[in-house]
């Protein structure tokens, strides 16, 4: 699917998805990665989602965010609750869902000018 959003320049966004992949302004993206709106990390992680491990989550808590969306592939999975210990102690919000939904949902809150991560997990 495309996307289409009125982008800040200078921003990142997500221009489109589709099955293994993502793009962010319009550059194709098929492995794990972090998305912001003023830096792009790819593979922060090793991992899939089976294998995603405290210090994974211990990542994401350290990014300078308001908001956290976990994109679990194309399926919602919810992550066992140790690992999101690292939320709980820094009493921050983690929003899980899957990929598609978490490009729209990152797209529609930095449009609202809102500090928003998006971690996404392609395996």
């Amino acid at each position: 699917m495309k996307l289409q959003l009125d982008r800040i320049s200078g921003r990142y966004a997500f221009t489109g998805y589709g099955d293994g992949y993502v793009k962010v302004n319009a550059t194709r993206h098929t492995g794990n990665l972090v998305v912001l709106p003023d830096r792009l990390i790819e593979g922060w992680t090793e991992s899939n989602f089976d294998t995603l491990s405290v210090s994974d989550f211990e990542f994401l808590v350290t990014l300078d965010a308001e908001i956290v969306i976990l994109g679990t592939g194309n399926l919602l999975r919810f992550p066992p609750p140790e690992l999101l210990q690292p939320f709980m102690k820094a009493r921050k919000g983690l929003e899980i869902m899957d990929i598609q939904a978490a490009c729209r949902t990152y797209n529609v809150l930095t449009g609202e000018g809102r500090n928003v991560a998006a971690g996404l997990i392609f395996g």
